[in-house]
């Protein structure tokens, strides 16, 4: 059994839980998490006992998106900048880098044994990402999900939004930013199911459970058949296409106007602004 930094993992009753475990961050994704993500779900998959995943964060959260304070403040460096040419940003390098968090949260999807998320507190940002990345959603009604950085400095990778909502609400969400409640995100089909906070362990438990009862052979036909649909669909290059605008979302005037407010106000202080619903600076102006 592997050992973990940023999560637990352990097998109960033919379910293997894999449970987000950077709580003082509420969860946010570091450089480790996504590597992590993907030995878990390869170890998982590995061990004829476990019939399902359950994905869930601890503490207050799922997870609140990647850990973004110290690149937005400017603390790091430039983190994708060219060696060779003189900090210039390096798009083939971004890409590279992104790319490879967006293929090992997507495990969760190609997964040959079912995942669900077990989502509370918030799902935003590369959140929403890990979330979408799994077959099934069980939300509590209070939770948030959704993408922020919509708004500016960011696309979300697993362009998943569109698969799991249609084209009209996967609109409303990216162009606003917005968030939604968990008895929203069920209303709408993102989620399987929302129920009070409460019942939420209950919930996840009965539906595993369910699963669990099916022969692992059935279970990874059925995924690999539905998982099929949305490949002729075209999720592979929507997803290149996502990855690349992510890096380019980064690096426009107004990537720059919102980078250069977080070094010079805090990241916070940018976040709140970016959420507030206040006009973006066009072309990054003051």
């Amino acid at each position: 059994m592997a050992t973990y930094q940023t999560l637990t993992y352990e097998v109960r009753d033919a379910k293997a839980y894999l449970t987000l475990n950077r709580p003082d961050r509420l969860n946010a994704i570091d450089d480790v998490m996504p590597g992590e993500i993907r030995a878990a779900v390869d170890e998982a998959n590995a061990d004829d006992a476990v019939r399902v995943i359950v994905v869930a964060g601890a503490g207050r959260a799922f997870c609140a998106g990647y850990d973004l304070k110290k690149f937005a403040e400017g603390e790091v460096g430039d983190r994708w900048a060219n060696a060779g040419g003189g900090g210039a940003w390096d798009p083939v390098r971004d890409y590279r880098e992104m790319r490879r968090n967006t293929d090992d949260f997507f495990t969760l999807w190609r997964s040959l044994k079912p995942t669900i998320a077990k989502v509370h507190g918030h799902a935003v940002a590369g959140g929403s990402d890990i979330a979408l990345s799994c077959d099934l959603l069980v939300i509590a009604d209070d939770a948030r999900i959704g993408y922020p950085p919509a708004r500016v400095w960011g696309c979300p990778t697993t362009a998943m939004w569109v698969y799991r909502v249609g084209a009209e609400r996967a609109k409303r969400m990216l162009l606003t930013g917005d968030t939604i409640d968990g008895a929203t995100a069920a209303a709408w089909g993102l989620a399987v199911e929302s129920v009070p906070p409460g019942e939420l362990d209950d919930a996840v438990e009965k539906l595993a459970d369910r699963i669990a009862g099916v022969p692992i052979n059935q279970l990874v036909m059925q995924k690999l058949m539905i998982n099929q649909a949305l490949d002729n669909m075209g999720l592979q290059g929507t997803q290149l296409l996502a990855t690349l605008f992510d890096g380019i979302a980064r690096h426009t005037p107004e990537g720059y106007w919102f980078k250069q407010l977080a070094e010079q106000e805090g990241f916070h202080a940018a976040v709140e602004w970016r959420d507030s619903g206040r006009r973006i600076p066009d072309g990054g102006a003051s």
